[in-house]
């Protein structure tokens, strides 16, 4: 029912991590399959993908074309769209099945949805970082891709899926959205604080900031990816 699509590039730190997250799903045949589009590492992320058994399509460009390359693949109803950094946490399956259920069989209208944000670090400053992007969720209804994104393909088609950007990429498709046709789930999609440690929770998150500002103001592209790093 569901077609897993991964972006990488060099991940093999996380990758392993995040596909066997998946594991329990693919066997209870709600995942039926997994496809990682590699924007061309240089490190052990094919061979994980091969050991793994998931598909893997080779894709360039930046994430936006990854992500699309993988969806124009996908052959299964429902998509879920996550990064390579990103583990789901127990339970999500059950929280995803009520959700997709609820969709076909009419219960709400057609929608899709985000996992709540986590970090895989102790500490006060990740679990601020956690509050604020809750609120964010909650007030703006803006959830990244860091988050994972589930939404059945036919709603994905109708708004154009993900446009061939170099970054906010995420942000362009839940916009298109919308707030009423996005809905965050209760189980949580873990994320790598590495980026955060490495280069400071101020300092990162006062990147992101810019460059969602960056974004709404309409700045191409290929100029806010220069800034993100």
């Amino acid at each position: 029912m569901i077609s897993v699509v991964i972006p990488t590039l060099n991940a093999e730190a996380t990758l392993g991590q995040t596909l066997a997250a998946l594991v329990s799903a693919a066997v209870d045949g709600l995942v039926r399959e997994v496809i990682v589009v590699d924007g061309g590492s240089s490190d052990r992320t094919a061979e994980i993908v091969d050991q793994a058994g998931a598909n893997l399509v080779r894709g360039s460009g930046g994430r936006g074309h990854q992500l699309a390359a993988g969806a124009a693949q996908a052959r299964f109803p429902w998509l879920l769209f996550l990064h390579a950094d990103t583990t789901l946490a127990p339970g999500w399956e059950h929280d995803a099945s009520v959700f997709m259920e609820r969709v076909d069989m009419g219960g709400r209208p057609l929608a899709a949805a985000a996992f709540r944000f986590a970090l895989d670090d102790a500490g006060a400053r990740p679990r601020v970082l956690e509050w604020l992007v809750a609120l964010r969720c909650a007030v703006l209804r803006l959830p990244y891709g860091d988050q994972g994104l589930l939404i059945p393909k036919r709603l994905y088609d109708d708004v154009g899926g993900y446009r061939p950007l170099a970054l906010m990429e995420d942000v362009d498709l839940v916009q298109r959205l919308g707030r009423r046709r996005t809905i965050m789930l209760r189980s949580h999609a873990v994320t790598s604080a590495e980026r955060f440690r490495r280069e400071g929770y101020a300092r990162r998150s006062a990147r992101n900031l810019l460059c969602l500002a960056l974004h709404t103001l309409r700045v191409p592209a290929h100029v806010i990816s220069r800034i993100y790093g």
